[in-house]
């Protein structure tokens, strides 16, 4: 007999246990992750989903089997390219534009670490004693290499998304239950994501989620990361105090102070108020003198109290204004310093600016804006774009970090293996070996303006050496850190070249303030020693394209001196427009025996050279300098390339020759064309040929720093070609838009691999192809018509007597060309 069973379900239909929607606290989500340790496998998704709950952002959407389409998952696929060889990989969560989160699970202790490695083996069926690698104690050296090994994974994830991808803005390593290390890079290019904000904060601990500014930080990581680019709200504050400046020195000018001396003592001004900001001397006391002096009865003495004031931070010693013992700041900034009367309106000026927070100020774009605002000629340009921080970045990166940051991460593995083989001092010195390396580099920028390029680069190796640091210091001994004994990476390694000396000094004080800033904002006031301004004499007052002997003034006909407009405008009376002053005149000067300049030796070159076609070299430069500097590069560089390429030529020559191993520039977009490639074709073309371009942008937009305006540029990086060839990376422009109350336009790229030629394509090198001697006489071109002008129609032929006329037909013959043969009947009945 058959008997059915019920199944034991209850009369009424089933209902699932309710979830609850209420959003998790971090007393619960600590509660249960504290403690989390196992298989990292088996407990990842269930972590990244209880935080996604905890920042009240969605939880990630469901895996598809078509990555293209997956913008927030877990396990996102991507393919790996080895030559022939495909591989593929999967990012533990992936949210399109945002970042790229790679997860591990370290360890509490040694056994511990025992039991998650077994449990790991169980879960994959590995036998005992095949040992997994990927677990560690936390805090010891094998668990920060585990930490980067994790992001280095994070990076190749990176490179392996379809170029049609935007870039994540974020790398996130988390160890489950722990800590999550955030690194960003929002220049868009590279591998160069670096600890965000800072070495001394990028790791936030669990308990670090306790804090809401924490959660809302992480919140914009997932839903707004680019509003986290520290140098958007910088920029705003920075232009703010520059139009300060501005004021106070369109004032100064018209008072009847020289320019220089006007910036000379703005300058002064503007480093006190940083000095005071950032603790340097007492807080607000710079300030409080102000205010102190602006009174009409003490307005007389305020410049005998600033120079007193500068006199003791030059040498160090009590100051009676400040009420304070300061520090020895020395430097030329300070030296036999002068002061200038100021006016009631003129110490508002001056106050606004002291009031500011000089510690947010940009340096990046600050020696830009600080240049405009202290020279008249070009005052009328600080309400115009700036160049971003980020769009410099895009040339500082590819050129001297991403280099570096290769080496870096050979020395990593190089002391990973020597820990591996028990030999913790062979590990610990493949890392100090590269510390060596890393603070005795040399950087050049040849045409360095007003020092944002060095600024750039000074930050980012600045953020290299603080990792380096760190993982030293996780050997249980302290790194190497000393402000003036060579030992840390600091100006000094920064050369400069700059014509103008007031774009000179400037790039002085802004790499002084952008280092300090930096120091006391990852080391605070410790292991600052005095004097505070070393005089490093790096930013040297010197023509970058063209040496000669004294110049000469050139006469006309009559003996009298040649002179020509210096570029000076004055407003039109009636538009208020600036217009030329033709009373603006300078002597047309010659230039005996011209040579190319002489740059100091860098093992990196990088910046902006000055934009100037050919056409408008005379009236820019002279007559008398543009034949000399022709005549000092004929052969090399022809006259009717762009001024850029002068520069280009010397710093492919100095790679060429070494000790430099790679050079950076931007030019303008002509760059590609033919009167400009035939300064590269010799060091790029040919069977082995000199050097190779390994990053290059043929259009990005830009702003020249000297009129403020918008232009188009290109972006070349060359290094001398290695043995084993690696891909050049080549970023074609795929949009661009600019966002409400940007500056700049945001710029996506898609990117191409492979040999980048003298043209800035990949592919065949359509520009050097030449005609085949086996089609030699096979075939002709035909009748080539230069111009219409003697095509006529037939009834003009008719009335010229074509067909009446004998012998006519000799001079009036049918023409017809690719479009008749091509027209369709009906178009040939018309």
């Amino acid at each position: 007999m058959t008997v059915l069973l019920s199944p034991p379900y209850p009369s009424a239909p089933y209902l699932p246990t309710p979830i609850s929607t209420a959003p998790m606290t971090y007393p619960d989500f600590a509660a249960r992750w504290r403690n989390s340790g196992g298989a990292e496998r088996a407990n990842y998704g269930l972590f990244l989903q209880d935080l996604c709950d905890l920042l009240g952002v969605p939880k990630p959407d469901p895996t598809t089997d078509q990555p293209a389409q997956d913008q927030y998952v877990l396990e996102r696929a991507v393919t790996f390219q080895d030559g022939p060889k495909k591989s593929t990989g999967r990012i533990d969560l992936y949210k399109r534009g945002c970042f790229i989160l790679e997860t591990k699970q370290g360890t509490d202790s040694p056994d511990a670490q025992q039991r998650a490695e077994k449990s790991d083996r169980a879960e994959l069926g590995l036998s005992p004693e095949k040992r997994r690698y990927g677990h560690a104690t936390r805090g010891t050296v094998k668990w920060e290499q585990m930490m980067q090994a994790a992001r280095q994974q994070a990076l190749g994830y990176v490179r392996a998304l379809p170029p049609e991808e935007p870039r994540p803005l974020f790398v996130l390593v988390v160890d489950v239950g722990y800590c999550i290390d955030v690194y960003s890079n929002f220049a868009g290019v590279g591998d160069s994501f670096v600890p965000f904000p800072d070495q001394a904060r990028f790791r936030l601990p669990l308990a670090a989620l306790a804090d809401e500014g924490t959660r809302a930080l992480l919140r914009q990581v997932w839903e707004a990361p680019r509003e986290l680019d520290p140098s958007r709200r910088a920029a705003r504050v920075t232009r703010e105090l520059a139009g300060y400046l501005a004021g106070v020195s369109a004032q100064l000018e018209r008072a009847g102070h020289a320019p220089e001396v006007v910036a000379q003592f703005l300058m002064r001004c503007l480093f006190t108020m940083f000095s005071e900001d950032v603790g340097l001397i007492p807080k607000t006391s710079f300030t409080g003198m102000l205010r102190t002096y602006s009174t009409p009865e003490l307005r007389e003495f305020l410049p005998d109290a600033l120079r007193g004031l500068w006199a003791t931070m030059d040498t160090g010693g009590f100051s009676p204004d400040l009420k304070a013992r300061l520090r020895r700041f020395n430097g030329k900034l300070f030296h036999d310093a002068t002061a200038l009367p100021l006016t009631p309106d003129q110490m508002a000026l001056l106050l606004k600016a002291a009031e500011a927070d000089w510690t947010e100020v940009e340096p990046a774009i600050f020696g830009t804006l600080l240049e405009r605002a202290l020279d008249p000629r070009e005052r009328h340009s600080l309400g115009a774009h700036y160049t971003p921080r980020r769009y410099v970045e895009r040339l500082v990166l590819p050129t001297v970090l991403e280099p570096l940051r290769r080496e870096w991460t050979a020395a990593q593995a190089a002391s990973a293996r020597r820990l591996d083989e028990g030999q913790p001092k062979d590990a610990r010195q493949e890392l100090v070996r590269f510390l060596t390396r890393l603070t005795s580099l040399r950087i050049l920028d040849p045409a360095c303006g007003s020092g944002n390029f060095l600024y750039v680069t000074l930050e980012h190796l600045k953020r290299l050496e603080g990792e380096v640091l760190a993982a030293i210091n996780a050997f249980g001994q302290t790194g190497l850190l000393d402000l003036g004994g060579g030992t840390t990476v600091s100006p000094r390694q920064l050369l400069g070249l700059e014509l103008n000396p007031r774009a000179a000094a400037i790039a002085d004080v802004v790499l002084r303030i952008g280092y300090l800033q930096w120091h006391l904002r990852t080391h605070g006031i410790t292991q600052l020693a005095e004097p505070l301004l070393d005089e490093y004499q790096n930013i040297r007052q010197q023509d970058a394209a063209l040496r000669h002997d004294a110049p000469t003034p050139r006469l006309d006909a009559h003996g009298q001196p040649v002179t020509r407009w210096d570029g000076t405008t004055r407003p039109h009376p009636a538009t208020g427009q600036p217009v030329p002053d033709e009373t603006a005149r300078t002597p047309v000067l010659d230039y005996p025996n011209p040579r190319p300049a002489e740059w100091p030796e860098a093992d990196f070159i990088v910046g902006n050279p000055p934009f100037v076609g050919p056409a408008r070299m005379r009236d820019a430069l002279g007559d008398g300098y543009t034949e000399a500097l022709r005549k000092a590069y004929k052969g090399r560089v022809p006259d009717s390339a762009d001024l850029v390429m002068y520069w280009w030529y010397n710093a492919a020559a100095a790679v060429q020759r070494g000790p430099a191993e790679r050079f950076g520039f931007i030019t303008t977009n002509s760059l590609k064309q033919t009167f400009n490639r035939r300064v590269m074709q010799p060091f790029l073309e040919g069977d082995t040929p000199p050097l190779t371009l390994t990053f290059a942008i043929p259009d990005h937009p830009w702003v020249d720093a000297a009129e403020g305006a918008a232009v188009r540029i290109a972006m070349t990086v060359a290094e001398r070609t290695p043995t084993v060839a690696a891909p050049g990376q080549l970023w074609n422009l795929k949009m661009e838009s600019v966002a409400e109350g940007e500056d700049a336009a945001e710029v996506t790229f898609e990117e191409q691999q492979g040999q980048i030629l003298s043209d800035l394509t990949i592919g065949a090198a359509l520009d050097s192809a030449k005609p085949l001697k086996a089609n030699e006489d096979l075939s002709n071109r035909g009748v080539m018509p230069f111009g219409t002008g003697f095509i006529i129609e037939p009834e003009v032929a008719s009335s010229l007597g074509l067909g009446i006329v004998d012998g006519l037909e000799k001079y009036i013959r049918p023409y017809r060309n690719g479009k008749d043969l091509n027209l369709s009947r009906s178009e040939k009945r018309k």
